[in-house]
């Protein structure tokens, strides 16, 4: 929905809540998500535009809302309501307003220091608990600024000064974050900065409704959270795809020529240009993918990124559409190229036309409206959350290379006629075994983003993934593999549920990337030893379709299932009797166990 999208009116957006919420409702298929919001102030209205901007991401949440003021009693004691919601994620929400006891100017540096550590204490104690009760991510707020400084400019730097005093405590909120996981920040401090803190923190509000957001601000604060929250349910975007002439460079390269275009230091124009290239180098380096999607000659088109004063060369994207085709249909074939959905991409475009056409035909693309100003093109991707990293993972930082490796690996199937013998040429290693601390995070992300290759369309917190791993009816397996190309790391994840001898399979997800390359069968066969170490006889595969996942609705059949019903939605139930003789299936994949 084009209002919920950044920059938005966030007035609009208050006055018309109940409106977009009946509409956004209709849409199918939405994900859904226990948020419980403990509030060191009145929430409300937080929680109904915060609805919004998820049930726009594909999100339908189901709230619990502490009473005004009671965080700190919810997290900190028994709480039957809470308890039986079963949250799967927290959100703590305080202001620098639930600061009760800040430096008084006639306390002593110890004084001062107790006060800091009684405060820091009273959260690592509320977190620790919601952590061992609940178990599942939390997101806290940390503090704007207060709206008075009594010491004036000294107030930063003084120990007895209320922004110095904030400031620490938001360091130590950042470093527990960055030292435990499944914590999360939500940077209040930074939005209210960018907002202006007069704004942000306008009494009226406060004094009124007891709001420490003042109403006007309350989009941006929603839209801000929901972001984080969209990244831990695996709705981030994976790819940036660029027009060239006046987004990546000012003018027309076929017209202007490669030395006429703005780009690098000599104009203010090319300045600009350049900070928002580099910009878009430090995304790649953070493992988003860069696609280029331009009507134009490809020669003349790359004598643009071969300048010397360019930031970005050709070499920094994963795939280059540049051609005279509908970008629509440029886009859909590099999404193929790249074994993703269109989902996944968010497409810059200066031209109003074809940011439209692509919008219209290439459902689920992000098409951010830049505008006409490219001073302002870095800030409203950067703002609009579409990359935000909740985390970061080796293959994240990876995902270049990895896209390269496949490409690579693309090319040299080209000179087989055999696609056993290509198979073989890429000596493959795999490693497969139980879930492993080591791999949680990385495995609770795939089975969050995994939509072409997930049969049962089901997803998992990391907390439901350690809690699989712990239980003893359960079977979980994780895959990685390799080749000379490269490491894809893990790429494959199945759990399944023990009952009576049988083993049903709750959740079998693959990358694409690794599609058709034995690494289905070697889980297979894993799956199979470990059922017959547990005394299991059959097992028992569900495929849910959705729009898509139809790939794999034959995908039991080729393991040797039997289909034994379908009902009308086309949800099918599969059987597979383990046999004393089972042959294993994986033919090309050197397997060893997982440490």
């Amino acid at each position: 929905m084009r209002e919920l999208e950044y920059p938005f009116d966030g007035d609009y957006i208050i006055m018309k809540k109940k409106a977009l919420r009946r509409e956004l409702l209709k849409k199918e298929k939405l994900l859904p998500l226990r948020i419980a919001v403990l509030g060191g102030y009145t929430t409300d209205d937080i929680v109904k535009v915060l609805e919004l901007f998820l049930l726009n991401s594909g999100i339908k949440p189901t709230f619990y809302e502490s009473e005004y003021n009671r965080y700190y009693e919810d997290a900190m004691f028994e709480n039957g309501e809470l308890e039986a919601f079963k949250p799967e994620i927290i959100f703590i929400c305080t202001s620098v307003r639930n600061i009760t006891d800040f430096p008084d100017i006639n306390d002593s540096a110890e004084t001062v220091e107790n006060k800091f550590k009684t405060e820091c204490e009273r959260l690592e104690a509320m977190w620790q608990r919601l952590d061992r009760v609940y178990g599942c991510p939390i997101i806290q707020n940390n503090y704007e600024y207060p709206s008075e400084r009594l010491l004036g400019n000294r107030d930063f730097w003084d120990i007895h000064g209320a922004v110095n005093f904030t400031l620490r405590l938001n360091a130590f909120i950042g470093e527990y974050a960055s030292s435990h996981g499944k914590f999360y920040v939500h940077d209040v401090n930074y939005l209210s900065s960018l907002y202006g803190l007069e704004k942000w923190s306008d009494p009226f509000y406060w004094h009124m409704y007891k709001y420490a957001v003042s109403v006007p601000a309350i989009p941006r604060f929603a839209f801000n959270l929901s972001n984080i929250i969209k990244s831990l349910m695996g709705k981030n975007r994976k790819v940036l795809m660029l027009d060239l002439d006046n987004t990546l460079w000012g003018g027309v390269i076929g017209d202007d020529g490669e030395d006429n275009i703005e780009i690098g230091q000599e104009t203010s124009l090319g300045q600009t240009y350049s900070e928002f290239q580099k910009y878009i180098k430090s995304l790649s380096s953070l493992g988003i993918l860069l696609a280029i999607n331009s009507k134009n000659d490809e020669e003349t088109a790359l004598k643009g990124l071969r300048r010397p004063d360019t930031v970005l060369s050709p070499e920094d994207f994963a795939v280059k559409r540049i051609n005279w085709e509908p970008k629509s249909e440029n886009l859909i074939s590099a999404a193929e190229e790249l074994s993703l959905l269109p989902e996944s991409f968010v497409f810059v475009d200066d031209n109003p036309a074809e940011r439209e056409i692509v919008r219209a035909n290439n459902k689920g693309t992000a098409v951010p409206e830049i505008g006409d100003r490219p001073e302002y093109y870095k800030d409203i991707i950067d703002r609009s959350g579409f990359f935000e990293i909740t985390e970061l993972s080796e293959d994240d930082l990876k995902r270049k290379s990895m896209y390269k490796a496949n490409a690579e690996r693309r090319e040299s199937r080209t000179q087989f006629t055999d696609y056993g013998e290509y198979l073989r040429s890429l000596d493959m290693k795999g490693e497969i075994g139980d879930f492993i601390p080591a791999y949680m995070s990385r495995i609770a992300q795939l089975t969050n983003k995994s939509n072409q290759f997930n049969l049962t369309t089901k997803r998992y917190t990391q907390n439901e993934i350690e809690e699989a791993e712990r239980e003893d009816d359960t079977i979980t397996i994780y895959g990685k593999l390799s080749d000379r190309f490269g490491d894809n790391g893990v790429v494959s994840v199945v759990i399944g549920r023990i009952r009576d001898q049988e083993c049903h399979i709750e959740l079998w997800i693959m990358s694409c990337r690794v599609l058709k390359r034995d690494m289905e069968f070697a889980m297979m066969d894993e799956l199979v030893k470990k059922c017959t170490e547990r005394k299991v006889s059959t097992i028992f595969g569900y495929y849910y379709p959705t729009a898509k996942n139809a790939m794999v609705k034959e995908f039991y059949a080729l393991q040797g299932f039997e289909k034994i019903s379908e009902d009308e939605d086309g949800n099918t139930v599969w059987r597979f009797d383990i046999k004393e003789d089972y042959a294993k299936k994986n033919r090309y994949i050197d397997v060893c166990s997982g440490v």
